[in-house]
This record gives structure tokens, C-alpha cells and sequence, in this order.
């Protein structure tokens, strides 16, 4: 597996990934979805030869804020490395910066998956987080 910088979007291996873990909010808007992309701070991509496994996208200022903004992984690949892969290299990229944040599912597979990275729970902090929807 290799990890580099995606910088070319292809739109097929992108949707394939997003519709393979079931993030059809994304396929139902290619458009955004590729402006998504194109204005990122910084996508990195896990290859195995030329296929895509997995992607981390981050948007942010890149000196006091980073935020992973999506991390994805093939279903038949997950649990292998690959997003711990990914998730070290951003915070490789970034280590300068104070805060590196990420919102995710509220499940204990995905809490033990961050807290075992060393990212902590916001409430832990003494902190809390808000979206408007």
C-alpha cells in the first residue's frame, strides 16, 4: 500500500468509494462533491497498485486548525491499517498545528478507533460542539 497526495479527481473511483461505505449524500451531488475536493486544504489517498482503497480529506488553515473533514476505507479493506495509515499521515503533515479536529459517528467502534490515534473527546475537554443543519 502506498499513501500519496490526490491530486488528479476522478470522478468513478471517488463515487465508488463513497457509495461503497453507504455516504450517498455525497453521490447525490457529484458536482459538490468534486468542488469539495478541489477546495480542500489537503486529500491524501491509500493505493494498492492503481486502486484507490481509501481517501482523508482536510480542510483548514494549516497553522492553527486542520479538520478531517472525511475519512473513507473499501469495506473489504477496512480493519487492515489503512485509515491508521491515513489518519498518521495528516497528523505527520500537521504536526505544528494546536488543533486537529474530526467529527464522526457516535459509535463505540468509531470512539475506540480516534481515542487509540490519541484524539480525545471534546467533552472530556471540557468543550462541546455545534452544527447547523
Amino acid at each position: 500500500m502506498e499513501i500519496r497526495e490526490y491530486k488528479n479527481y476522478k470522478e468513478n473511483e471517488i463515487l465508488n468509494l463513497y457509495s461503497s461505505v453507504g455516504w450517498t449524500t455525497y453521490t447525490d451531488d457529484p458536482a459538490s462533491l468534486k468542488a469539495g475536493f478541489q477546495n480542500s486544504l489537503l486529500t491524501l489517498a491509500a493505493y494498492e497498485d492503481d486502486k484507490l482503497l481509501g481517501v482523508i480529506r482536510t480542510v483548514g488553515d494549516s497553522q492553527t486548525i486542520v479538520y478531517i473533514q472525511d475519512i473513507l476505507v473499501l469495506p473489504e479493506y477496512q480493519r487492515q491499517g489503512i485509515g491508521t495509515a491515513l489518519v498518521w499521515a495528516v497528523l505527520e503533515r500537521f504536526r505544528e498545528v494546536r488543533q486537529i479536529v474530526l467529527a464522526t459517528d457516535n459509535t463505540p467502534k468509531t470512539i475506540a478507533f480516534y481515542e487509540s490515534l490519541g484524539f480525545v473527546q471534546m467533552a472530556k475537554m471540557g468543550c462541546c460542539g455545534f452544527m447547523k443543519v
